[in-house]
């Protein structure tokens, strides 16, 4: 399901045409190999073989190809590794689906793309490295401006008050954005404004 998700998002991508897809490693890499194409997504959690092994191989065989890992089991050593082997970016599954969009052109254009929120020893972390270029923000400018505050760590109520608004429909604000924006919760909400250039990191 995830990989016809990813397909359809891959197919509105200008100037990107998608050559192959697999739900197995081994074919996928055999023909990554054969047929040379210029990016590979790949998923860490195959069934058949782990995608660190299909990056070595591909990174070792074609090193001009570009690489872009997906997975849903992130964790704090994963993005150094994946730049050691190489990879030119990297998107936890859990971060909304613009992302990958993000970083398939970042990829493409040449750029390093790295978006994670994993589970450190202090808490949870939002780990971005390289460029990527800002999200497309679907928000009315009433909705940026309580983006932001949300961003910021304001309650509904502070924020009623700051605007002179009321709780409801700031309330009704908030809904509306984390639905334009695909997310559930305020920390996705906080990665999603940060790399839409709404707050400062």
């Amino acid at each position: 399901m995830f990989r016809q998700l990813i397909l359809l998002t891959l197919g509105k991508v200008k100037d990107l045409q998608v050559i192959g897809e697999f739900g197995l490693g081994k074919p996928g890499l055999e023909f990554c190999l054969r047929e040379k194409p210029d990016l590979l997504v790949v998923d860490l959690m195959l069934p058949d073989i782990n995608g660190m092994e299909i990056a070595r191989a591909v990174r070792r065989a074609v090193p001009e190809m570009k690489i872009l890992v997906i997975t849903a089991h992130p964790s704090e050593r994963l993005p150094a590794d994946l730049m050691a082997l190489g990879v030119n970016g990297y998107v936890d599954k859990t971060e909304p689906i613009e992302y990958v969009l993000s970083a398939v052109d970042t990829v493409r254009a040449g750029g390093m793309f790295f978006a994670s929120h994993v589970r450190g020893k202090g808490g949870a972390v939002s780990v971005f490295a390289g460029t990527p270029p800002p999200l497309k923000v679907p928000l009315t400018e009433r909705e940026k401006e309580i983006a932001r505050l949300v961003a910021a760590g304001q309650m509904s109520k502070e924020i009623a008050s700051t605007l002179n608004l009321s709780v409801r429909t700031v309330e009704k604000h908030r809904a509306n954005i984390m639905e334009k924006v695909g997310v559930r919760e305020v920390a996705s909400l906080t990665r999603w404004c940060i790399q839409a250039g709404l707050v400062d990191n």
